[in-house]
């Protein structure tokens, strides 16, 4: 294995930065076709349109001007304004005086115009959250930002993926409050660790189970494209996701995610004892070899078994993909315990969506009254 892979430090924010860096580089681009599509609707045609003599205000697009800069809580943006000339009417764009106002807001509401925008598709939705209510946005401008962001996405779909080396691979439904429907959305997520150390996001399928259907499809989409999966996958401890690699990687190894295995042993705990259980849960994954590991967890299964039976035998569940890690280079196993990659890039879109669903529960109860 080579050595870059150890370089990967702080994976977790890594991960979260290429995602924000991604959003915001596909922000400034729908800002700047909106601008477009305002000196379309000024001139009246097309920009390869031939101006026509009658019913005509004339003009002609001059170029772009100084490239305008917005600083924003996460980074900065550069969009630049058309130019026209040739008409009595001065050209000002409507958006950019909107976007100036409320440019300070649009870090906070980047996991939204992910989630709305790119996700899903909504961009209506999702620009007005970052312009306002008042932003002049024609339904023209919308469909075509819908229809540019349709082809994008099937084309990143259909990447050829035989060129890129995997050696991990994380895998774990995430699940978000998109609206008032009592299911809640599932996004399939798979993470792939190159040899070189960097982690590319090998798959974001919409669901709205884990089952093994569905991961068997993401996971058939990848191979079909030519991806070869690495030598161990991360994932918790849903049956779906085991059953679908057993059959399409049975020569790949597995380790199941240890925060979610401690926050299933900690829900069979009364709360008064749960601070104490944890403390000694968490010291399992961090012992310096596997035989350590193993007699810590005897001692917890023999401290609780009498009383708390149900918490030691899921802490005893499926232990041989718990300890899977141990047969990798030392230096990976901060990195190959838990899940931690695919988290944090959606946490701020779960809390995002939660406190969105609330507003909207909110106003439809107030508006039933």
């Amino acid at each position: 294995m080579r050595k870059g892979i150890t370089e990967t430090a702080r994976p977790s924010r890594a991960t979260y930065e290429v995602l924000e860096e991604m959003v915001r580089g596909k922000m400034q681009e729908y800002i700047q076709s909106i601008l477009e599509d305002e000196v379309e609707t000024f001139l009246g045609r097309r920009k390869s349109e031939r101006l026509k003599m009658v019913d005509s205000t004339g003009g002609y697009r001059n170029g772009h001007g100084k490239p305008k800069k917005f600083s924003i809580m996460s980074g900065t943006i550069t969009v630049r304004r058309p130019r026209v000339r040739g008409t009595e009417e001065r050209f000002e764009s409507k958006i950019i005086p909107f976007f100036k106002r409320r440019s300070k807001e649009v870090g906070q509401l980047l996991p939204e115009l992910y989630l709305h925008g790119l996700a899903k598709g909504d961009f209506d939705m999702a620009l007005r959250g970052l312009l306002g209510e008042g932003a002049p946005l024609s339904a023209s401008s919308i469909e075509r930002l819908k229809a540019k962001w349709q082809l994008e996405y099937e084309e990143w779909k259909r990447q050829d993926l035989s060129s890129l080396e995997v050696v991990y691979q994380w895998a774990d439904g995430i699940y978000v409050k998109a609206g008032l429907e009592k299911d809640k959305a599932a996004l399939l997520v798979i993470i792939g660790a190159l040899t070189n150390g960097k982690k590319v996001f090998l798959a974001c399928d919409s669901g709205y189970r884990e089952s093994k259907e569905s991961w068997s499809g993401v996971l058939r989409g990848l191979t079909g494209r030519g991806l070869r999966l690495g030598r161990l996958t991360i994932a918790d401890g849903h049956l779906g996701i085991w059953s679908a690699l057993g059959e399409l990687h049975a020569e790949g190894k597995e380790q199941r995610c240890w925060n979610h295995k401690i926050r299933n042993v900690l829900d069979c705990f009364p709360k008064r004892l749960r601070a104490e259980a944890a403390k000694q849960l968490k010291q399992l994954p961090y012992a310096e070899t596997l035989a350590e590991c193993e007699r810590r967890r005897d001692a917890f299964v023999a401290r609780y078994r009498n009383d708390y039976s149900k918490a030691t035998e899921k802490l005893l569940a499926d232990w041989d993909r718990m300890v899977t890690f141990y047969s990798f280079p030392k230096e990976h196993w901060p990195h190959l315990r838990t899940t931690n990659v695919v988290e944090p890039p959606f946490s701020s879109v779960r809390l995002r969506t939660d406190a969105a669903k609330l507003l909207l529960q909110v106003s439809c109860e107030t508006s039933a009254m």
